[in-house]
């Protein structure tokens, strides 16, 4: 049977200063928060458009890739750790070291004079970033109620939004109109304005007892394991599932991970709390989480590439042609958070959203070369409608279903999932593109009424893999450049056959990825299913001691802790 905390130790946790906050002072905190938030998303994209001009000024070509994974890696790692942290000594302390690392790691990015140090750099930066997300979430479970989560968790989820759909286009803009050392800079005075509040304003406030130190041996083969996957996955991206690099890392990474949690089911801090898991509406939200962004982040990679190849637009004017996903993201999200924070409502909201998705990405599966493009806006938007409530209303659940000594590490926990959940969605949606453009490149070439004999000289040369999508309006001289000197002359009349069978056969590759976010989102609509609708606590004083892991289920305790609150 479980009880609830002694009154003084929830009272002195939970309902401390954090809640005496008069309402100006918890907005200077927000709008920081936000702004942390923000640069966090905003990092993870903003760097791509600009990595062409970077390698041209810097060389190092090979380190190429090496620029946004050394972020997304620190940053994923980093983050289960920042959570625990925060529960143990206190959100503020662990928001002002990640602002203050990733302020660093911009100024460094941004001076960097080979490739090499830019890596390094922006591994630094990653690692700041990695406390932005968890412990800004975070912390909004200790300054409101459940009751009160939703309408802030809905804008966060419109940041996080906007800033990782126009992370491109921006960082198009500064490099081209500035330079690319601005896309480091830019961080930096606002993430100095951000630090300057909220050790202004926020409170420390952290649980009171503390007696235990972090699990390092769990740290350790965490931070292993992880990382090998990681590097696995993103080596998908160049390389085979055969490859030592690549399914011999993810191999290796997966069996790490499961040493992890025998060591975690033994610490006495663990980490990542294994019984967790065993509150059903935890479980099954993490699980939901990770399949979305599965399908949903995988796929959107690859909308871009469409406008660029097929529409033969810039990278910049790429970035604002996704507008009606993020229009339909940032209003979904928004107004999920009130109306969760209104009716108390959550489960039905999860359910409607992720069949909108599911449905979006149906409609995105239709896609082809001739698509007028007012279609394809409809059906963008329909899938940003769908995915907006799943970045706000899922942390809600998971903050409502934890004691708030688990706070920081559960909400650190859905992010983890996120992250790894969005680079096994690339690895697996970009074999679905190569694999349907190699396939449809030379049916398409037939369809088209190119002559046999040129369509087998193309696959010869190796011009039927993703390379194509690189290449935008120069397509049909690639083609004749790779093609032998005597046969030119014969295939030049072909070029624009050839450019509308390539594009049509582009078009449905990355029709295809989105197949992959429709088998996730039914997936993740199942995982919802299970989610058990426990009533959002009008108070922040939860602290549920576990006494016996096995006697109950323990969804079942956290509702009758709730009952008590």
């Amino acid at each position: 049977m479980m009880e609830a905390a002694p009154a003084d130790h929830a009272t002195e946790y939970a309902a401390g200063p954090a809640l005496k906050l008069t309402e100006r002072q918890r907005w200077e905190i927000l709008g920081a928060l936000f702004v942390g938030l923000f640069l966090s998303a905003l990092d993870q994209t903003i760097v791509g458009t600009a990595l062409p001009r970077i390698v041209t000024e810097l060389g190092g070509l090979e380190y190429y890739v090496w620029v946004t994974t050394a972020y997304l890696l620190t940053a994923t790692i980093s983050g289960p750790f920042y959570g625990k942290l925060s529960d143990l000594y206190g959100r503020k302390p662990m928001l002002m070291i990640g602002i203050g690392i990733f302020i660093v790691g911009s100024i460094l990015s941004a001076l960097s004079q080979e490739m090499w140090q830019l890596v390094v750099a922006r591994g630094i930066q990653g690692l700041g970033a990695g406390a932005l997300f968890p412990v800004s979430l975070a912390i909004i479970g200790d300054l409101f109620t459940p009751a009160e989560r939703g309408k802030y968790q809905g804008i966060f989820g419109g940041v996080f939004g906007i800033a990782a759909l126009i992370g491109p286009a921006l960082g198009g803009f500064l490099t081209e109109n500035l330079s690319w050392h601005w896309i480091f800079l830019i961080n930096v005075p606002i993430g100095l304005a951000a630090l300057v509040v909220i050790g202004r304003v926020m409170p420390a406030v952290r649980r009171p007892g503390l007696t235990h130190s972090l699990d390092y041996l769990g740290a350790a083969v965490f931070t292993l394991g992880v990382s090998m996957l990681l590097i696995g996955l993103t080596n998908k991206q160049t390389g085979d599932w055969t490859d030592p690099t690549v399914g011999g890392l993810i191999v290796a990474g997966l069996a790490t991970l499961a040493v992890f949690l025998v060591i975690e089911s033994r610490a006495r801090e663990p980490i990542v709390p294994l019984g967790l898991w065993r509150i059903r509406t935890y479980a099954a939200s993490m699980v939901a989480v990770f399949l979305l962004a599965v399908g949903f982040f995988g796929a959107v990679v690859f909308l871009p590439l469409w406008f660029q190849t097929v529409q033969d637009s810039s990278p910049t004017q790429s970035g604002y042609q996704i507008l009606p996903l993020l229009v339909g993201l940032i209003s979904s999200s928004i107004a999920a958070g009130l109306l969760v924070s209104r009716t108390g409502r959550y489960k039905v909201i999860l359910v409607v959203s992720v069949a909108v998705l599911g449905v979006g990405l149906a409609l995105m599966t239709q896609l082809r070369a001739d698509t007028p493009l007012p279609l394809l806006w409809v059906w963008m938007f329909i899938t940003g409608v769908g995915i907006g409530p799943t970045l706000s209303v899922y942390t809600i659940v998971i903050q409502n279903a934890v004691s708030m000594r688990d706070l920081g590490t559960a909400t650190s926990n859905l992010t983890f999932f996120r992250q790894v959940g969005g680079s096994v969605g690339l690895a697996v949606v970009g074999t679905v593109f190569g694999t349907t453009l190699r396939e449809e490149a030379p049916r398409q070439l037939v369809a088209a009424g190119v002559p046999p004999d040129f369509v087998d000289q193309f696959a010869a040369s190796g011009l039927g893999g993703s390379g194509l999508t690189a290449v935008g309006g120069d397509l049909g001289q690639l083609i004749l450049d790779a093609l032998p000197a005597e046969v030119r002359p014969i295939v030049e009349p072909l070029i624009p056959a050839i450019i509308g069978a390539i594009h049509e056969a582009i078009s449905i590759a990355v029709a295809n990825t989105f197949v992959v976010g429709v088998v996730a989102a039914a997936a993740a609509l199942i995982a919802t299913a299970l989610v058990r609708e426990i009533p959002l606590r009008s108070t922040t004083t939860t602290e549920i001691e576990r006494r016996s892991a096995g006697d109950r289920d323990a969804g079942q305790l956290v509702e009758a802790a709730v009952a008590i609150d």
